[in-house]
């Protein structure tokens, strides 16, 4: 049963991320910030221990990358000997994650699997651990020009069938949703404040409400020094 009064029916995933016309330079640039974004998440959500501002998740995961499945020369190894990528690569029992790392070819071909498979949206993660802003840039440059646009072409027909295909499904889940069970509609005075508003009502402060007008005003002619003296 829904929560709120529509259906959505797409599907994301995740998965990381680095393009290059050589496929070595892409393993290069994208591998070891693909495995920290995997370590990471492991670490703050499976078997990690956290001291906040104490415990140095990099320093960890280079220490402990390969005992947790997360190792890029397990990649680089395994690449030698496949065409195609896989999300979680396994190779002389140390295992890391790939996934969209690799040339335009083989980024489209593995993004046409998630496509068959009926995935809605695909998530690039390429900002991970030390990659290099100016890498990240060339490589979404290189997927624009390259990759997307057969995709892209595809899509609008494919969102018009799926709708079209789903529409009985969604009518019949709807239909499942008590009458009396839906999100209250607001009333025509309701309106809620900014969060510096917010506070300001239940300070009861006049000094703040008259800061906060000013910003606003000095704001619209285009001027931030209020805001940028109150920050320093």
């Amino acid at each position: 049963m829904p929560i709120g009064d529509a259906v959505n029916p797409n599907l994301a995933c995740v998965t990381t991320f680095m393009c290059h016309p050589d496929e070595e330079e892409a393993l290069q640039r994208g591998l070891e910030g693909a495995n920290f974004f995997g370590y990471s998440l492991a670490h703050y959500y499976v078997f990690g221990r956290h001291q906040p501002g104490i415990t140095d998740v990099w320093a960890e995961y280079q220490n402990q990358r390969g005992e947790q499945g997360f190792d890029p020369s397990a990649v680089h190894a395994a690449a030698a000997n496949s065409d195609r990528l896989g999300a979680k690569v396994v190779q002389d029992g140390l295992g890391g994650l790939r996934g969209a790392v690799g040339t335009p070819d083989q980024v489209r071909e593995f993004l046409l699997r998630y496509e068959e498979c009926g995935v809605d949206q695909v998530i690039f993660v390429s900002q991970s651990g030390k990659n290099q802003h100016e890498h990240i840039m060339e490589s979404l440059e290189l997927f624009g020009r390259e990759v997307l646009p057969e995709f892209l072409e595809r899509d609008e027909k494919a969102q018009k069938d799926k709708a079209q295909r789903l529409a009985p499904v969604v009518e019949q889940v709807i239909a499942r949703k008590p009458a009396d069970d839906h999100p209250p509609l607001p009333t025509d005075d309701y309106a809620f404040p900014a969060i510096p508003r917010a506070i300001a009502d239940r300070s009861g402060s006049d000094d703040f409400h008259k800061f906060l007008d000013q910003v606003a005003e000095d704001t619209a002619a285009g001027d931030n020094s209020v805001i940028t003296n109150a920050l320093r």
